[in-house]
This record gives C-alpha cells, sequence and structure tokens, in this order.
C-alpha cells in the first residue's frame, strides 16, 4: 500500500511539474534563444530591435546561421554591422522569410526575403541549401514559424 501511494505521488508530482512548465508556446526568437549554438544570432536580433518583430504572429521561416558561421565573418564586419543597426536589421531579415516553409516543403527555386531581396533555395534529397550555406539542422518548430540552422552568414546583395 505505501509502495502504491508512493508511485501515486510521484504520478501526481510529475503531472504536476508538467503543468508548471507549459507556458506559452515558443516564437522563433523563442527557440533559436534555446538553441546553444545561436548565441551570437540571438544577441544580434537582440541589438538590432528584430525580437518583437520575431515575437510576432508571424508566420515566419527563420535561416540562423550558427555561432560557427558568425566565427567565419571578419570580425571587423561584424563589428561595422553592430555599430550600424539598419544594416545589421537588413543583413538579419535577409534570413527570414515570410511564411512557414518546412524542410520538406523547400523547393528548388528564389523566395522573397522580409528584407526584400530573393534567396536562393535549394534541395536535393534530404539536403536543404539557402545560397551557399547549407542546413545543418533543420525544422525547429515554433508557434509562428519554424527554424532552419545553416552554416554560414547570408550576405544581402548590394542595393
Amino acid at each position: 500500500m505505501i509502495r502504491l501511494s508512493l508511485v501515486a505521488g510521484a504520478a501526481a508530482l510529475a503531472l504536476l511539474a508538467g503543468c508548471a512548465t507549459t507556458g506559452t508556446p515558443a516564437t522563433v526568437v523563442d527557440t533559436t534563444a534555446r538553441a546553444p549554438q545561436l548565441s551570437t544570432l540571438n544577441k544580434l536580433i537582440a541589438d538590432a530591435g528584430l525580437a518583437d518583430t520575431l515575437k510576432g504572429p508571424g508566420p515566419y521561416t527563420v535561416f540562423a546561421p550558427s555561432d560557427e558561421a558568425f566565427k567565419a565573418v571578419p570580425a571587423k564586419t561584424l563589428a561595422d554591422l553592430s555599430a550600424d543597426k539598419t544594416r545589421l536589421k537588413e543583413l538579419l531579415s535577409y534570413h527570414v522569410l515570410p511564411g512557414k516553409v518546412g524542410a520538406a516543403d523547400v523547393k528548388n527555386g528564389t523566395a522573397k526575403t522580409v528584407q526584400g531581396a530573393n534567396l536562393s533555395l535549394g534541395k536535393a534529397g534530404s539536403y536543404v541549401t539557402v545560397e551557399d550555406a547549407m542546413v545543418t539542422q533543420a525544422d525547429l518548430g515554433a508557434a509562428n514559424g519554424v527554424v532552419h540552422v545553416i552554416d554560414r552568414v547570408l550576405m544581402p546583395p548590394k542595393k
């Protein structure tokens, strides 16, 4: 009888703990914030003032450069971008598509970004590319879209 009570008590605690952690569904910003390999991107999203936008209803598809991808960008370029919020916002918006595009939905061709330029998308089997970047982790789901981790920082075309 004691064992049954302990099991029932443990089950009730687990159920309550599950309820306590169930909050609002994660936005694309929350999803990127939870991914340890996207810390540089998260800082830049905040610096550019894009967090509120990406917490909005969306849906959005974010091609999220990993920390390793940002390490490949020259330090001076990153410093210049951090100092120029307009250029930083333009660069980050070039990584965002309006609408939700899962890896399985990618078609070979172009898609217009939130920034306004087109991105070249490609798919061969289970491999997805965006411009010259490879999707290394696909389909991180969010309440207002989807995040795909990529191995390069995409530079928007010069205007």
